[in-house]
């Protein structure tokens, strides 16, 4: 029995060296530490800020829209011959032919001479066989239908579906931080208890073994003890491979590269004033982002359908054109500068803009009923969490109470069991029930902060999960 009680103090040593020693290389961190690696580290948050970043970018291409295109361009061409002017001088000689028989009859020389000179081709160059030019050009539209007031109105639209989309990324990352740095916390807080339930039970097996040499207890009555205390043995080691494997969870989700051990500062906490469900359920309607951006969709479908109908619209622009430097061209045949307003207008495009007006009304039912549905599924999502927090609620008033009346049953036990008067039975009987109230009550309190940050989530207000946590209480009831 002496080798038994060597033993298992040196297991309990070597379990607290090796405990003490991971400890040495603890970080500690708040929530609101936390919140602020999660917002600069996070990838879906950094991804959703690039995606707003290009939202403002093509905003900007669309209002490029407004402005001139002013633009130059060059051509060199090699014609296969010359172009020119040719007239034949037969149209000039053939009325003088009828004049010189009538006052020169029977001068056949004058005649000949005027058939020689018709048989001639007079002709006028107009372009070389090389000709180059370069041009600088300008056009600015100046009506297109209020294409470009729709085009911008869309931009604007989707900038801000980008910020609404980025909110509700961030308000996302916010529960699943608190699920991970609460769950932090309560594995070192069930560390503690089941650390603490496994000293108490080496030190009820060392007096077992005393009571068991002073003939007060029986060999079976040791062994309940020692079967109990390699039970909690078991589950502390447990208890300590699962707070390992929530550690990894919670440096995965901040994109923590380092293998540290974070230590949560921050507390478990309730907070009993908070307003009724019809309040955030209404609060939801207001600031969901899910919403805002079905909303926003369902306002730039309407848009693109105006946008369809501007398309019956002729464009005009003005347009000009500046010769920079030309060869072989010359400046009587191609003016050197021209300016003008020119229009088109498509008269008929195989039904498209009709298909596209119809799509646009299409679409905007089909984000009608996706708004309704959204708007279900968070009135449900706000009942559920709503429920969550009440129950964790009531179970944390009941087993604050039922804690005292386990460390009280848990004191007189251990006082009849040293006086003799009470079994192993019953005391470790007393010691399991104080250690499942306590971790029970630590697991409400849990639930209750994961409720509420859910709750507010779908709200659409997570940075309330503050105000809640400041003025809340703490679970350090379970330790004193």
């Amino acid at each position: 029995m002496l080798f038994d009680l060597r033993g298992f103090i040196l297991s309990l040593f070597i379990i607290l060296f090796c405990f003490a020693k991971a400890q040495q290389n603890d970080v500690p961190m708040s929530y609101e530490a936390s919140l602020d690696v999660l917002i600069a580290n996070n990838t879906e948050i950094k991804i959703a800020k690039k995606s707003f970043e290009i939202a403002k970018q093509e905003k900007g291409v669309v209002n490029s829209f407004w402005f001139p295109n002013i633009s130059t361009s060059g051509t060199y061409a090699h014609l296969s011959n010359k172009v020119e002017v040719r007239q034949s001088l037969s149209s000039l000689t053939d009325p003088l032919k009828g004049l010189a028989e009538e006052f020169f009859s029977g001068n056949a020389e004058i005649g000949s001479i005027l058939n020689g000179i018709g048989s001639n081709v007079f002709a006028v160059p107009l372009f070389p066989k090389n000709i180059t030019t370069v041009d600088a050009n300008v056009v600015w539209p100046i009506f297109t239908g209020g294409k470009r007031i729709f085009a911008g109105d869309i931009a604007r639209h989707i900038v801000s579906s980008s910020l609404a989309k980025e909110r509700q990324i961030k308000s996302i990352a916010r529960v699943k931080l608190v699920e991970a740095y609460f769950a932090i916390r309560l594995g070192s807080d069930a560390v503690k208890v089941k650390k603490e339930n496994f000293e108490a039970f080496t030190k009820q097996y060392s007096d077992a073994l005393k009571l068991e040499s002073e003939g007060m207890i029986n060999k079976a009555d040791r062994l309940v003890v020692q079967v109990f205390m390699e039970e909690s043995k078991r589950e502390y080691e447990q208890t300590q491979k699962d707070y390992s494997v929530l550690q990894s969870a919670f440096r995965s989700l901040l994109n923590m590269t380092d293998t540290t051990s974070i230590v949560a500062t921050t507390p478990l906490f309730i907070n009993e004033s908070f307003q009724n469900k019809e309040y955030f359920t209404s609060i939801m309607k207001e600031n969901s982002n899910l919403l805002e951006v079905i909303e926003l969709q369902k306002q730039i479908t309407e848009i693109e359908r105006k946008m369809a109908i501007s398309e019956y619209s002729p464009n005009i622009a003005f347009w000009g054109r500046q010769n920079i430097a030309s060869h072989g061209i010359s400046k009587y045949l191609l003016p050197r500068n021209m300016i003008g307003v020119g229009f088109t207008w498509n008269i008929f495009d195989g039904l498209s803009r009709e298909k596209k007006i119809r799509q646009s009304k299409l679409a905007q039912m089909t984000m009608e009923l996706e708004k309704e549905k959204i708007t279900n599924e968070l009135e449900v999502g706000i009942d559920k969490a709503f429920t969550s927090m009440e129950v964790a609620l009531d179970n944390i008033n009941a087993l604050k109470s039922t804690i005292d009346l386990a460390r009280e049953l848990m004191r007189m036990r251990d006082k009849e069991f040293r006086e003799g008067m009470a079994t192993t039975t019953e005391l470790v009987n007393a010691r399991t029930a104080l250690n499942d109230v306590r971790l029970a009550y630590l697991a409400a309190f849990y639930e209750y902060d994961v409720a509420l940050i859910t709750l507010l989530s779908l709200t659409g207000i997570p940075e309330e999960f503050e105000v809640y946590k400041a003025n809340g209480k703490t679970e350090n009831f379970v330790f004193e």
